[in-house]
């Protein structure tokens, strides 16, 4: 009977320690992937809503399955290294609305499932090349409302999935065509509020914007803030004989992306003995059509003034040498006169003298 008990007891406690054990384990999990005290989270959803309670820094103990995280209305002001190591399966991440200045090269590092950044109504200047690198699953990217004096070229590569780029009301004067190019997903972008400086720099801008209208993408505006006879104009209605000071590359931009868009048409169409059957074009959009018939236009009008030039260069000669045949003449004329006059007076003279003698 000892015996028995004595086995049902040690039984007893290795339950309970088991138990214990498995408890001990098990809660530090529960505590470290539970819900920010901060935060409302949605287990259902998986998503955490953060917004407006005045935080300075991330929240902490984040459930790794979280998939989207709010952010905005906040007092955040910047990013530090894999920042959100703790969520890697985030599809949604909003940051908008908060003091951010600096964001560190690796802070995004690990969201290799990010679809929707927002940084829109923060402090940035800058953006380092670095930072949507791991990131190939970005569709929407808002940079609005920031201080951002431009973008840097190589970020182009991690855009190409972009559908939407957010750039309006920053301090750009000027965007680089190549980075604009490797976004070739892009269907929204906004450009508007910035301060655009309407140089033959910006040629190349406002002809990428032809192509990309021509392919269906939505544009807000881009308005001229310089120099001071261009400003509050719309680039995309400024007549291209405006830019006369390098109207040339205009010409060679202007028709080189023609030529592309051409070629493009021919390789969707398939081309080869079939081409009579492809599908007709659609109209060239309005800003293409009046950028051309002003390249059309213009280069009539030159010649024209250069033929016009050539008439009075002819109209010219012509009549300076009237003029110098008629100045030759009158002074013949007058040197006859003028030895006609001579004669008569010496005539005159030696009339008295014949009659005195006789």
């Amino acid at each position: 009977m000892q015996n028995c008990k004595y086995i049902a007891n040690a039984i007893f406690d290795f339950f309970v320690s088991t138990v214990i054990l498995v408890y001990a384990l098990l809660c530090p999990l529960s505590l470290s992937h539970g819900c920010p005290k901060e935060c409302s989270c949605n287990s259902n959803t998986k998503v955490v809503d953060c917004r407006g309670r005045g935080l300075f820094d991330i929240p902490r103990r984040l459930d790794p399955e979280t998939q989207e995280l709010h952010l905005q209305d906040n007092r955040i002001r910047g990013l530090g290294s894999m920042a959100f190591r703790e969520i890697p399966r985030v599809r949604i991440l909003d940051l908008s609305n908060n003091s951010i200045t600096s964001i560190s090269p690796t802070a995004l590092l690990g969201l290799r499932t990010l679809q929707h950044l927002s940084l829109a109504y923060n402090s940035l200047r800058e953006l380092d090349k670095r930072l949507l690198g791991p990131i190939h699953s970005l569709s929407h990217l808002d940079l609005s409302h920031n201080s951002l004096w431009g973008l840097p070229g190589a970020i182009g590569e991690s855009l190409r999935n972009v559908s939407y780029l957010g750039l309006a009301n920053n301090r750009l004067t000027r965007l680089d065509r190549t980075l604009l190019e490797a976004v070739t997903s892009l269907d929204s972008l906004t450009l508007r509020g910035n301060p655009w400086r309407c140089d033959c720099q910006i040629l190349s801008l406002k002809l990428w914007l032809e192509t990309y209208l021509f392919k269906g993408g939505v544009l807000d505006e881009v308005l001229c803030f310089q120099p001071e006879e261009m400003k509050e104009k719309d680039l995309q209605k400024i007549p291209y004989q405006l830019f006369h000071t390098c109207m040339t590359t205009s010409y060679h931009y202007l028709f080189a992306n023609i030529q592309h868009l051409e070629s493009e048409r021919l390789q969707r169409g398939g081309g080869g003995p079939m081409a009579e059957c492809e599908p007709k074009q659609k109209q060239r959009p309005v800003n293409l059509r009046h950028a051309i018939a002003t390249v059309i236009i213009t280069g009539v009008v030159c010649g024209i003034v250069c033929l016009m030039m050539l008439a009075a260069a002819v109209y010219g000669c012509a009549y300076a040498a009237i003029m110098a045949k008629y100045q030759r003449e009158l002074k013949k004329n007058e040197e006859l006169a003028a030895a006609r006059g001579a004669e008569h007076a010496t005539a005159d003279e030696k009339e008295p003298l014949e009659n005195a003698i006789a």
